[in-house]
């Protein structure tokens, strides 16, 4: 097709001279030919095998005919819906309705079904009785086995059975997606595609299962939430690709789920190869008229580095997605990249990133995990660093020299977030100072998350005391190059573990660093995280202990008004937390209080943060001062990515 995309219509397919198509992709999102999503990978790297494939991008679902533009396939249909799982896509926290989607054309919403996934394959099944399905994407690949849905607030089925498709293709799938391939066009009945890693498959034959974990079955899941915590954790210790063992689950008695061990990690030569394929880099030019899809922007001047993460965060779906086995690019490659972006009409000079799920990561946590695997039940950065922890930055250092020496190139920024603790264990500073130097766009993107060491105990993050040495750290830098930057906290509340006592913490800590944040993340329970199983059963499903979870959405609007307590606003809620946590100490006049009394005109109505605490700095920036106190609130203060809980932008999904 003479605007190099893969066909969209049937025109399209007559132009390139196409009678029938190989795969044909449904996807939520909008067809945007660019690496960092996920239909623009797997389309592209099965192209690159020698298979037609064209989009069927946001179907109308309520008209099956939607589905049928381009014709039946010839081995199948592949189903997503999307770079974010569609609930997620659609609802806040609080379960209310977006108003935008980035992902959609002009951004409007509405164009994609809740739970898309299973929509779009039963709309399908209307038309195709018998073709096989591969559904794929993060919101099949953390639906894989049963879960937790905290819209609907049940325990769900495997999303293989609700959906009727025939196999998941879970995790980043180029591995797995080809193999799948391969084994259709060889002639192989897709009730035989058993034996791939990095898939789920349904059968009914309990005797071709072997050398696997039997799961309790999905009827003790819903008998006995103790019973869910303990399956969850059997599959989040058999994420690994070197030592998962195959795992399964029952219904009905007679029906039985079976998740392979996940697909081998891509090889650098393999990763550059992905991000070599001939992406168009933007949007299909149909949707000019709508405005363009605005989620390119995030991306569009950004490169991905690396894949996986070993941070091992509770409430990030990584481990169980992408892996905790880091995966990286070649500088050659990058840069190679990099040289065709900073000739783009619209590149103004700055590469918005370089980076993936944590920036400064750039090679496996240590020497084994390539070979045998990442351990199972020990953390690389969590409680202490591991001591075979391989803590390095010559390498992403060495590649961000190489890019700020390009031609056109004003800057290059860090935006997909840095690992502080990581940092802060390199006893070699010259990462800290180049990346005050050259790195950072006047205020500094972290994720401490909390304060309360009880709190990030349960998050699986650093104590608190890393979280000072690293701010004490990065002031002393900018300090000694000259330069006035900030550190702009991301904040959670009512995570599993949150009492009103560590909100109270929360906000005391705040209060003694003079910053109080314009937005506040408020836990949200996502499919396949440690932090999700946590908030469902009440349980740590690493110990099985107990664990205080905030579910009622009145102590969680407490929970996060105490983190914003100077908001006038949030002036009712913040004194009933007090009063309900025991601190009325808080409520008062002297300079360690939050809040003044009602009783001498200070409620509701009253601008507390002017007649308290004076006029906010006109910065709008929160910074480190010369006395170790913030300079003022945050205006920059970002929401946090939805990707980041669950899944990333740039990551495939």
């Amino acid at each position: 097709m003479s605007n190099g995309f893969l066909p969209i219509s049937r025109a399209d397919m007559e132009e390139q001279g196409i009678k029938q198509l190989d795969f044909v992709y449904v996807c939520g999102d909008a067809y945007v030919d660019h690496p960092s999503f996920g239909h623009a990978i797997i389309s592209r790297l099965l192209e690159a095998h020698g298979y037609k494939v064209g989009i069927i991008a946001q179907p109308d679902w309520r008209d099956a005919e939607s589905i049928n533009i381009l014709g039946e396939p010839r081995l199948g249909f592949l189903v997503s819906a999307g770079n974010m799982d569609s609930m997620v896509n659609h609802y806040s926290v609080s379960k209310k309705r977006r108003a935008t989607d980035a992902f959609t054309p002009g951004g409007v919403m509405g164009k994609r079904p809740d739970y898309a996934t299973i929509v779009y394959c039963n709309l399908i099944r209307k038309l195709y009785k018998q073709k096989p399905i591969i559904i794929g994407g993060i919101e099949a690949s953390l639906r894989r086995l049963a879960h937790y849905d905290y819209w609907s607030n049940k325990l769900k089925r495997s999303i293989l059975l609700d959906s009727g498709a025939d196999i998941i293709s879970y995790g980043m799938g180029e591995h797995s997606i080809v193999e799948i391939a391969d084994a259709l066009n060889s002639g192989l009945d897709v009730r035989d595609i058993t034996f791939i890693n990095g898939t789920v498959y349904k059968t009914r034959k309990r005797e071709d299962i072997y050398d696997a974990i039997e799961l309790p079955h999905y009827e003790a899941l819903l008998a006995d939430k103790k019973e869910y915590a303990k399956s969850f954790y059997t599959q989040y210790c058999n994420t690994d690709p070197f030592v998962a063992k195959r795992l399964f689950e029952t219904y009905d008695g007679k029906l039985f789920v079976v998740q392979n061990p996940p697909a081998k990690p891509l090889t650098q030569s393999e990763m550059d190869q992905v991000y070599a394929l001939p992406y168009q880099r933007t949007y299909h030019p149909s949707y000019e008229a709508a405005g363009g899809v605005p989620a390119i922007e995030e991306v569009r001047f950004s490169l991905v580095s690396n894949r996986g993460c070993y941070g091992g965060c509770s409430f990030c779906a990584l481990t169980f997605h992408q892996g905790r086995i880091i995966q990286t690019r070649s500088h050659e490659s990058i840069i190679a990249e990099a040289k065709k972006m900073v000739w783009e009409p619209d590149f103004k000079g700055y590469i918005h990133d370089v980076g993936g799920p944590t920036a400064n990561f750039r090679a496996p946590a240590c020497d084994k995990q390539m070979t045998k695997g990442v351990c199972p039940n020990k953390q690389c950065l969590f409680p202490k660093p591991c001591q075979n922890l391989k803590v390095d930055h010559k390498d992403y250092l060495n590649l961000l020299r190489k890019l700020r020496e390009l031609p056109n190139v004003k800057k290059v920024f860090i935006r997909s977030g840095i690992r502080f603790d990581y940092l802060i264990y390199d006893e070699d500073k010259t990462f800290l100072r180049e990346l005050c130097e050259h790195h950072v766009s006047g205020q500094l993107k972290v994720a401490p998350e909390h304060i309360s060491n009880a709190v990030l105990e349960k998050m699986g993050k650093p104590s608190v005391e890393v979280y000072r040495k690293f701010t004490k750290a990065y002031k002393d830098m900018n300090e000694k190059l000259g330069k006035k930057q900030y550190l702009v906290p991301y904040l959670m509340s009512s995570h599993p573990g949150s009492t009103l006592k560590e909100a109270v913490e929360l906000a005391e800590f705040l209060r003694d660093l003079g910053y109080m944040p314009e937005q506040v993340q408020d836990f949200y329970p996502t499919p396949s995280t440690i932090s999700t199983c946590m908030y469902y059963t009440g349980l740590d499903p690493r110990t099985m202990e107990p664990v205080y979870v905030a579910v009622n959405p009145h102590e969680k609007a407490m929970q996060r008004a105490l983190i914003q307590y100077r908001n006038p606003k949030n002036y009712d809620l913040v004194v009933e937390a007090l009063t309900k946590a025991g601190r009325t100490d808080l409520i008062g006049f002297d300079k360690k209080c939050l809040v003044r009394p009602r009783n001498i005109g200070y409620g509701k109505s009253q601008d507390v943060e002017h007649s308290r605490y004076g006029k906010k700095n006109n910065t709008g920036k929160a910074g480190i001062g010369k006395n170790g106190k913030s300079t003022g609130s945050a205006s920059g203060f970002a929401k946090k990515k939805t990707i980041r809980n669950v899944h990333k932008k740039k990551s495939g999904k």
